[in-house]
């Protein structure tokens, strides 16, 4: 507990972690927000569930290529493209009255998504000694599961409200603000990718991490099935309500 103490004293942790918190509650509301977006304007499930698995899935095939970005250029000019992108396709996708726009939109969100956690990481070896780095990433990990708590009922909430279009216009202010927020921070503008050495090779090629890939592929198939499950399920029972709950205590 100490060390926790000790940690939370370092002024850049507390920049750190105010900074990207937005961002993450924002990504814990947007599955949520574009399921309820379609299914409602559109009145299919079916619809709603597509919209949101490729957004999922244009996410996950380009994640690499946006962290190898910020490999090559860094953080700051990458952070100020792809916050703004993301938050304008998002106000337009809540926009959309189509069933075509929406999941082209949903799909082109998530290949523009900002990598904000992957940002966070390689900053904490700046901001605490390096004795301490594991106590910071186990601090890290709990606030971004403390958001994707959060962001789940926040959506919920509002999609069944009268504010019922607002769960996006909520989820783009949050990504500009803990976006932009962690792209000003001195830290984040000083970062300096690692130099690579000479007999680098790409991590794809490495033989454990294709086999933790396909791993990974199966353990994505069947979280991407709860993700489409439970609010399909939930709404068609007529207790959508209880999606946030679910998606909580999971």
């Amino acid at each position: 507990m100490n060390r926790y103490v000790e940690l939370f004293r370092i002024p850049n942790v507390w920049v750190l972690v105010l900074a990207c918190f937005p961002a993450r509650v924002a990504y814990g509301m947007v599955s949520l927000s574009i399921f309820f977006k379609v299914e409602q304007s559109t009145g299919s499930i079916s619809s709603a569930g597509l919209a949101l698995g490729l957004n999922a899935a244009s996410g996950a095939l380009t994640a690499g290529i946006r962290g190898s970005i910020m490999d090559k250029y860094g953080q700051k000019w990458p952070l100020r493209i792809m916050v703004p992108t993301y938050a304008a396709l998002t106000i337009a996708l809540n926009l959309a009255d189509t069933k075509v726009a929406m999941l082209t939109l949903a799909f082109v969100m998530g290949l523009s998504a900002p990598p904000i956690n992957l940002s966070v990481r390689p900053l904490w070896k700046i901001v605490v000694p390096e004795k301490d780095l594991r106590t910071a990433y186990a601090i890290d990990s709990s606030i971004m599961n403390f958001a994707f708590v959060v962001g789940p009922v926040i959506a919920t909430s509002l999609a069944l409200s009268r504010f019922s279009s607002s769960p996006l216009y909520i989820c783009a202010a949050l990504m500009l603000l803990g976006g932009i927020s962690l792209g000003m921070t001195k830290v984040s503008r000083n970062w300096i990718p690692e130099t690579k050495g000479a007999d680098y090779q790409p991590l794809w090629k490495h033989k454990p991490l294709q086999l933790l890939m396909i791993e990974g592929c199966f353990i994505g198939f069947g979280w991407g099935l709860f993700d489409v499950a439970v609010p399909a399920f939930t709404t068609i029972e007529k207790v959508p309500h209880m999606t946030a709950w679910i998606f909580g205590a999971m």
